[in-house]
This record gives C-alpha cells, sequence and structure tokens, in this order.
C-alpha cells in the first residue's frame, strides 16, 4: 500500500504509488562466496500457516479483522474518510436521494424564511389568479348537445382558444412567481449548504443586484419555447383543416417538443449560475450548457422525477380543498351534474386557492432546492467545488474562510 494521503484500494502494489527503485526485500543468494541471505530450506509454496498463540485448550489463531474494502465511510483502514456536511448536504457527489433530501433539510432547518417567501408569493399570485379568472377570463363556449362533425370540430377549436386565454394569465404569474422564489430561495439555498443561517433580508440583499439579469432569463426561456413551438407546428396550419396540414402539425408539435425539453434540461442550471456565479443571461446560458454536457440524462431523470413528486404532492393538498370546494359551490356542483359548464362562485374559488397556496408553499422551495443542488452537484463533480466550500464553511483542514464567502461562486 503506499503511504500518500487519502485511500489506497485494497490489495494496491507497489505501482500503485512507488517507483521501480522503491525499497524491496532481499532475494536470496546462492552464488559462491556470498553469505545466503534467505535459508535454502524453504517450505513448500501456500503451505504457510498463520502464527498461533497458546491457549486453555490447544493453539489459537489469531484474529482476523473483517476488511474494510469498498467506499464506505470509515474512519481508519482502508475506508473512504467520511465528507465534511457542515450544512444540508455532505461536500461530495450526491445521489438522487441525497439531493431530495438537501432540499427538503433545507425546508426545515430555514423553515420560517423559506414559508416567509413562499406564503407570500403564492398568496399574492393565487389572489392575482382568482381576480383574473372571475373578472377577465372570458366565459367558456357553450357546446351543442349533438353537433355534426363540422360543429365537433368548429367547438374544439373554440374550446381550445378558450382553454389558452385563461391559461396565459395563469402562466404569466406563475414566471412572476418563479422570478421572485428562485432569486431568493437560491441564496437560502446556498447558506444552508454552508451551514450558515440566513433572514429574508439577508436573502433579498445578495439577490437584489442580481434580480434585473434573472428577470432577462425568466422571460427569455419561455419566449424561446414558444418561439420552437411556432416553428414546428406552422407549416402545418398553413394547410388548414386537410389530412395533410394535420399530420403535419402533429409531427411538428412532437419535434418542437423534443427540441424545447432538450433545450430547458441542457439550460436548466443556468438559474443557479447567474446568481451564485455573477453571470449574465448568454454567459449563464453557456455555463449550464458547459455543466449539463455528459450528464444530460441524469439531470433529464432527477428533474423529471422531481416534477412527479411536486405533481403527487400537489394533487394530494389539491383534492381534498377540491371536494369542499365542490361540496360547499352548490352552483359549480349543479353545473357539472347537468353536463354544462360549470359556472364557479366565490366560494370554490376561496377554497380551491387556499389548497393552491398550501401546496405552492411546499412544492416551490423543493423544486428550487434540487435546481440548485444538482448545480452544485455537478461544479462538485466537475471542478471539485466540494473544496472551496469546505473552506467557505470553516471545515478544519481547509484553509480559513474568507469574510466574503457567502455562496459558492466561480
Amino acid at each position: 500500500m503506499n503511504d500518500t494521503p487519502g485511500w489506497a484500494s485494497p490489495g494496491s502494489s507497489p505501482s500503485d504509488g512507488q517507483g521501480g527503485d522503491a525499497p524491496r526485500p532481499a532475494e536470496p543468494s546462492d552464488e559462491p562466496g556470498t553469505a545466503p541471505k534467505w535459508s535454502p530450506n524453504q517450505p513448500p509454496p501456500a503451505q504457510w500457516s498463520p502464527p498461533t498463540m497458546p491457549g486453555p485448550s490447544g493453539p489459537v489463531p489469531p484474529h482476523t479483522p473483517a476488511p474494510r474494502w469498498g467506499g464506505g465511510a470509515h474512519q481508519g483502514g482502508w475506508g473512504r474518510p467520511p465528507a465534511a456536511k457542515p450544512g444540508v448536504i455532505p461536500l461530495r457527489p450526491l445521489g438522487v436521494g441525497e439531493i431530495l433530501d438537501g432540499a427538503v433539510s433545507t425546508l426545515r432547518a430555514h423553515w420560517r424564511t423559506v414559508l416567509g417567501i413562499t406564503l407570500t408569493v403564492s398568496v399574492f399570485t393565487q389572489l392575482g389568479d382568482i381576480l383574473i379568472q372571475r373578472y377577465v377570463v372570458p366565459a367558456p363556449p357553450q357546446l351543442k348537445p349533438d353537433p355534426t362533425p363540422a360543429e365537433a370540430l368548429e367547438q374544439s377549436v373554440e374550446s381550445l382558444q378558450a382553454s389558452l386565454i385563461s391559461l396565459a394569465p395563469t402562466m404569466g404569474l406563475t414566471l412572476i412567481g418563479t422570478f421572485i422564489t428562485t432569486a431568493l430561495l437560491t441564496m437560502v439555498i446556498s447558506r444552508s449548504v454552508l451551514g450558515r443561517p440566513v433572514t429574508l433580508a439577508d436573502a433579498w440583499r445578495e439577490a437584489r443586484p442580481r434580480l434585473p439579469h434573472l428577470l432577462g432569463l425568466v422571460l427569455l426561456l419561455p419566449l424561446m419555447s414558444a418561439a420552437i413551438m411556432a416553428v414546428g407546428l406552422l407549416p402545418g396550419l398553413l394547410l388548414d383543416d386537410s389530412p395533410v396540414g394535420v399530420l403535419l402539425a402533429v409531427v411538428g408539435g412532437i419535434a418542437a417538443a423534443v427540441v424545447i425539453v432538450w433545450l430547458l434540461v441542457r439550460f436548466s442550471l443556468s438559474y443557479s449560475a447567474l446568481m451564485l456565479e455573477r453571470q449574465g443571461v448568454l454567459a449563464a446560458l453557456r455555463r449550464s450548457a458547459k455543466l449539463v454536457q455528459g450528464a444530460w440524462w441524469r439531470i433529464f431523470g432527477i428533474l423529471t422525477l422531481t416534477m412527479l413528486l411536486m405533481l403527487l404532492i400537489s394533487m394530494i393538498i389539491a383534492i381534498p380543498f377540491s371536494i369542499v370546494a365542490l361540496a360547499v359551490d352548490g352552483q359549480g356542483l349543479g353545473g357539472l351534474l347537468a353536463g354544462t359548464p360549470p359556472e364557479f362562485g366565490w366560494p370554490f374559488l376561496i377554497i380551491t386557492g387556499i389548497g393552491a397556496v398550501i401546496a405552492a408553499s411546499i412544492t416551490y422551495p423543493i423544486s428550487s432546492g434540487v435546481s440548485v443542488l444538482l448545480y452544485i452537484d455537478q461544479r462538485i463533480r466537475r471542478e471539485a467545488l466540494d473544496l472551496e466550500l469546505a473552506r467557505a464553511a470553516g471545515v478544519p483542514g481547509y484553509g480559513s474562510p474568507s469574510p466574503d464567502d457567502t455562496a459558492p461562486r466561480s
């Protein structure tokens, strides 16, 4: 075994860290005129027995310790020493469970600050959505009970247009909520990795200089996605309602969706790079693409798993509130039973809005935490960021932290 710092694989040979001139045991020599160094009478090969010690009932072989192989977190032997953990994650490459656990641990460790941010943002965005849906969005079109094929196609187009119109304000409010929570929660999570306390005032003070750049990035990615989808659908839409046009629109839409997903995963770390590395918009996109390169499928899988978990949590919270809202709002329930578009009143909107606020207050910090911890994990894997984070956190043996080490930077 070599004696360099760190750990060596079990059974390492002298070539693991020793040159050819390293001292070796003396070889037996039977040359004339020299004193033999080893006895010429050697036992047959592979018949050595371990030394024994006298015992009450005969010789007792010595205890053989269990080997410490692999990457376990052992303090001695051949095991890897445990990674420093000044905050919510160990400073080493992370697994999927550790990333999710780190996001949840941030919510638990800084729940006052995190819930203060998410509750405030969720209440304002949900209140705005309720008012827009109540007073701005037009009522859904009335559907005929027995439409002809042409009328059915026309009704489908009208319903799609109404859905897009009603969805646009919600998407705008979602972008606003994403903008604010991303700015503040990124700073909270970066502090929690270092094990440092953080208040809402601290997060705002650190995030405020980056807000104009973050706003540009938050707007750029959805506009880019919309432009790609428009390009994919345009050839089919130009052919009106012909079968070839419909087929072309479907194929173009699927191809555009694949490109959008690929780009969104490729640029998924740009928010963290922009906030924590003080990058511009385009520089943050390039930085994210560089960090994601070679790990696209892993990051896609983690982001997809997170999205499914957040959807499940939202449904678990929203379904009971929706049932209660339907029971309270008899007008909307009557419309559903009659098969006509329901006109929900204030009770339904308020009760479902409360459920949406609770769900968003839980899912916002977890999804933001996964995004930031993925960024940190990729930098640990690519750039040994764990050493810099350990130094910034004041872990013994990594040097003294500088006064401005409040977040990971490039």
